[in-house]
């Protein structure tokens, strides 16, 4: 088994040690696995903002090195890989993909929890529910913008918007999304967080679309806890909730390197 999306106890939301994430893959079976830890964002200096979900920029030597570590002391045991999860802010996008890069990441997914700039206060925060078919417009476009700069492996929680509104306009969206997506041969992330958690994603009429588009899909575990890997039968059955779908997810996914 397989899992690209793990966090580490450096966003400041997530518990254990990063050996410990290691040890719980290994004890459970998984041959391979990546961290991808909320990426430090370098957000204009006297805009007044620091994010609080994220590492910060002065985490990220200590994470990298952690990480490159593990590499090594369990090469034989598992395959480990160094990336992050990132929001495509587009006015802090070449700086910071520049500073990600200087750290010789082996790749990065796109997870966008925000639209337009996080810090400028103009941005929504894609959890909270709205009925705003702007949000929901600006939010496929920007993950798509995003996707096409080609650095990201995969598109992590594609249905985490939380769209209350028209159900159709919703379903226009999501299949400009998924048809976006599948022409760049990118891959949409079924979210295990979610589904353990009963959050509003994964959710069911996206996936559909995603399954009619032709979508390739990976499991992404989005492990905030060493405890993730061990859950087998919740694993076992969002697999079995897949298979209802119609869906078989890949294994890996082509690791696209920055």
């Amino acid at each position: 088994m397989k899992n690209y999306h793990t966090h580490t106890k450096r966003c400041r939301h997530a518990i254990g040690e990063d050996e410990e994430y290691v040890l719980s893959a290994i004890e459970n079976g998984f041959d391979e696995i990546g961290f991808s830890d909320h990426a430090p964002m370098l957000f204009p200096q006297g805009c007044g903002y620091y994010s609080g979900f994220r590492m910060f920029p002065e985490d990220a030597q200590g994470y990298v090195n952690s990480i490159n570590l593990l590499k090594n002391k369990y090469k034989g045991k598992i395959r480990i890989l160094l990336g992050f999860e990132l929001e495509y802010y587009p006015a802090l996008f070449e700086k910071e993909l520049k500073f990600l890069k200087s750290f010789d990441i082996d790749y990065l997914i796109l997870g966008q929890h925000y639209i337009n700039n996080e810090y400028d206060y103009q941005g929504h925060y894609n959890a909270i529910p709205t009925d705003d078919e702007n949000v929901l417009k600006q939010y496929v476009s920007q993950c798509l913008e995003g996707l096409k700069t080609n650095e990201f492996t995969y598109l992590a929680h594609p249905d985490i918007l939380n769209f209350t509104g028209d159900e159709e306009t919703y379903k226009k969206e999501m299949r400009r999304l998924c048809a976006g997506a599948k022409e760049l041969d990118i891959p949409l992330e079924f979210n295990f967080l979610g589904f353990e958690d009963k959050r509003t994603y994964p959710r069911d009429d996206f996936w559909k679309i995603a399954r009619e588009t032709g979508n390739k899909v990976i499991m992404g575990l989005d492990a905030h806890t060493p405890k993730f890997f061990a859950m087998k039968e919740t694993i076992d059955r969002m697999k079995e909730h897949l298979k209802s779908l119609g869906i078989t997810p890949i294994e890996r996914p082509q690791i696209k390197k920055p």
